[in-house]
């Protein structure tokens, strides 16, 4: 049995278990989620790549899904982590790169990069062909979503008979936004009924057993629907159990299978715990791990600034909103606002757009020059305490080094410790 089936089938006995997906392809999110499962003797460690992220044409980090195992388990070794218990996910696998095709066409692709991801070792696959392509009607109709869902777990499927080892267990499902998360204010938000998600479930079920594919459907170990939680550039939706009682008690009787959260990124512990012991059980993060690795960047700058000479500084900040300005594709249709608002949204909006910018050539530079500053001259524990107080925290305890790099992942992982909290 796949390590998810035995955590879901514990967490159906009873047990208010869960899993936190990691969704980020940034390298010291990746490793400071390694050194926080090692920390807390994590059986496994969830890793998800989007369909934008990585695909067959590069993604927007320029990685295959071939590329990202080894980029994954390249980290892993440097880190002493075993690589035999990384789970690696694909999410969203579907269209969605390439909805300025017609459907023909991008489920072509959509099929390509499933069965690429497959091919690598990725053993988590969430099919969403929810997305709407050139010639096709809005809404999309669910039977077609449903029809092109099993298109992708035939190619899947195959690939797996090419490959062998540890079959693929799948997430199906759509009732989120777009990879990405949401684009503007959300003025209002609907609990996906309970009779929607099992209608959902059911539809898949039946289209699965009628193509020949009653194997694959043992593997479906969830189901994405909305539970009410979301985050726009400035607020976040906080998870309502009272409105959530009814779709929590839904996949009750559905055997081997849970619900999948997505956007949970922001919630408390007690939210995220509620989330897991509702059902809830697969929690997926990403801006939120990202943010954090921005707030911890911004701090060290800001410690440069008071400690270490003019002259020398590398100036991160500014360095990254001048090119922000400069490069505006991954932003410019996400936030409207002017001056100094859009400086504002820029930085610390919770959608973290600049999560996008950090391989750039000229910011990389200037923070391995932040780096280098403060690693040939730490500051002292009363600077760290004002900026970054979690890992000055983890400093004191002796857990981590005064080193930059290990600053900033001790900050990423005071997140991971509320997922740990809702998840074990």
């Amino acid at each position: 049995m796949h390590p998810l089936q035995t955590l879901i089938a514990q967490h159906k006995q009873g047990a208010a278990c869960g899993i936190t997906s990691i969704c980020s392809a940034h390298p010291l999110v990746i490793e400071a989620s390694l050194r926080h499962a090692q920390r807390h003797n994590a059986p496994f460690v969830l890793f998800e790549a989007t369909c934008n992220q990585v695909n067959q044409d590069g993604g927007y980090t320029g990685m295959r899904p071939a590329d990202f195992v080894k980029f994954v388990h390249a980290i892993a070794t440097r880190v002493g982590f075993p690589t035999e218990k990384i789970l690696l996910g694909g999410d969203h696998l579907g269209p969605n790169p390439w909805t300025a095709l017609d459907a023909a066409a991008a489920m072509d692709k959509a099929e390509v990069m499933v069965a690429d991801y497959v091919r690598a070792g990725f053993q988590k696959i969430h099919l969403d062909c929810s997305m709407v392509c050139t010639d096709d009607p809005e809404p999309l109709p669910e039977a077609t979503i449903v029809e092109r869902a099993v298109r992708l777990a035939r190619a899947a499927e195959a690939a797996h008979a090419d490959v062998g080892g540890a079959a693929p267990v799948y997430v199906i499902g759509t009732e989120v936004p777009v990879p990405g998360g949401a684009t503007e204010a959300i003025e209002g938000l609907a609990v996906t009924t309970p009779e929607a998600a099992l209608a959902t479930i059911e539809a898949h079920r039946a289209a699965f057993v009628a193509a020949g594919l009653s194997d694959a459907w043992t593997r479906v170990i969830a189901s994405v629907v909305q539970p009410g939680v979301e985050f726009d550039h400035h607020s976040v939706i906080d998870y309502a159990p009272e409105k959530a009682r009814a779709l929590s008690a839904a996949i009750e009787g559905v055997p081997g299978m849970v619900f999948e959260a997505h956007s949970t990124d922001y919630q408390t512990p007690d939210k995220l715990a509620a989330l897991v012991r509702d059902h809830f059980a697969i929690l997926k993060v990403g801006p939120g791990l990202t943010f954090a690795l921005r707030e911890a960047l911004w701090a060290l700058d800001a410690i440069e600034r008071e400690w270490i000479a003019s002259d020398l500084q590398a100036h991160l900040r500014e360095v990254t909103l001048t090119r922000l300005y400069a490069e505006p594709k991954y932003w410019k249709r996400y936030y409207t606002a002017q001056s100094d608002q859009l400086e504002i949204d820029l930085q610390y909006s919770l959608s973290d757009r600049i999560r996008y910018y950090w391989p750039d050539a000229q910011i990389d530079a200037a923070r391995a020059r932040l780096f280098d500053n403060l690693r040939n001259n730490p500051p002292p524990l009363p600077l760290l305490g004002q900026y970054l107080p979690h890992a000055l925290k983890a400093l004191r305890e002796g857990r981590i080094s005064n080193a930059p790099n290990a600053l900033v992942m001790a900050h990423i992982e005071a997140v991971l410790d509320d997922y740990q909290h809702a998840c074990h």
